[in-house]
């Protein structure tokens, strides 16, 4: 891949290293529930987002200003979207998803994330020919269907309800991928941090409402280090995950057609799954070694297929 790499623009090897790096950090989302384990997802969701909208805040108020003279009432409402997509459905589907399916066929449905990014970009800007991507589909496609027989193998099932939620989740965080690249396009007076952090404020508004129903009054109890602990999982997961993440993706949004941006995602399984992996102290099985190295050689092939 490194030599694919090589052979395209500066400005393409800066996006694709932006975003592989923001799935890495991305990742990290998935050990969040393992690190709070008595702390449910309602609660985790508000808490991460309530801290990147309080982070966002901090960040972006020196170019607020300008900001609020620069920015339509198109663009808050655009920014309500993007935040309510990207963010807050996108997650809650995601861990209703988990709860009620289970972590594996949550994860083969989310895992489509690059395939259907691309194919939603076909149309767009800068898109190369669907037969120049077809290699890079497969490969993906195989490193699912890899995930989907393990998955299969293991026993665990996934009822029609976790289904459909991952499905929302799905179909919510490719509207975000694809929606927030065209805002970031027709932006002229807004740097991709900039919308990244008022994405962010937009979002903890946002979760000033799922606070509510998240921490009710005599819920389950916790001790005092077990509140610490939630406080700083949530403040690091909302800061590197949502603040750093965010704007790493951002950057490559900019940098990258849409086709070869969609492949990015694939890093964030690709992480989330050596996480887990270092966290549960063993090796990848055969077909989990072969998923893996079948979505990154599609990542590859994409980046082939947009060489300048």
């Amino acid at each position: 891949m490194l030599s694919q790499i090589q052979t395209t623009s500066p400005t393409t090897q800066l996006g694709i290293g932006a975003g592989i790096t923001a799935g890495a950090l991305w990742g990290l989302v998935f050990l969040a529930p393992e690190l709070v384990p008595g702390f449910t997802p309602l609660q985790l969701s508000a808490g991460r987002y309530l801290a990147y909208g309080i982070a966002a805040a901090l960040l972006v108020a020196r170019a607020w200003p300008r900001l609020r003279r620069s920015l339509t009432g198109a663009d808050w409402r655009g920014l309500a979207w993007l935040s309510l997509a990207g963010n807050i459905v996108y997650y809650l589907f995601l861990a209703q998803a988990v709860q009620t399916g289970g972590v594996a066929m949550t994860s083969i449905v989310i895992g489509l994330l690059p395939i259907t990014v691309t194919l939603a970009g076909l149309r767009e800007h800068g898109a190369v020919p669907l037969r120049r991507l077809a290699p890079s589909l497969l490969l993906g496609g195989a490193g699912l269907a890899c995930i989907g027989w393990e998955a299969l193998a293991s026993g665990e099932g996934g009822s029609a309800i976790g289904l459909l939620c991952a499905l929302g989740s799905l179909a919510s965080w490719t509207f975000y991928a694809v929606v927030n690249r065209r805002w970031l396009a027709r932006l002229e007076d807004v740097s991709a941090n900039e919308w990244s952090l008022l994405v962010g404020v937009m979002t903890g508004a946002q979760a000033l409402l799922l606070a509510v129903p998240a921490f009710p009054g005599g819920g389950a109890s916790h001790t005092a280090l077990e509140w610490l602990q939630f406080l700083g999982v949530v403040t690091a997961v909302g800061i590197l995950c949502s603040v750093v993440g965010n704007a790493l993706w951002n950057y490559a949004s900019r940098a990258l057609p849409i086709a070869l941006m969609g492949q990015m995602i694939v890093f964030e399984t690709v992480f989330a799954s050596l996480y887990g992996f270092l966290w549960e102290a063993r090796w990848p099985s055969g077909l989990e070694a072969s998923a893996l190295l079948l979505l990154a050689a599609g990542v590859a092939s994409s980046a082939a297929a947009h060489r300048e």
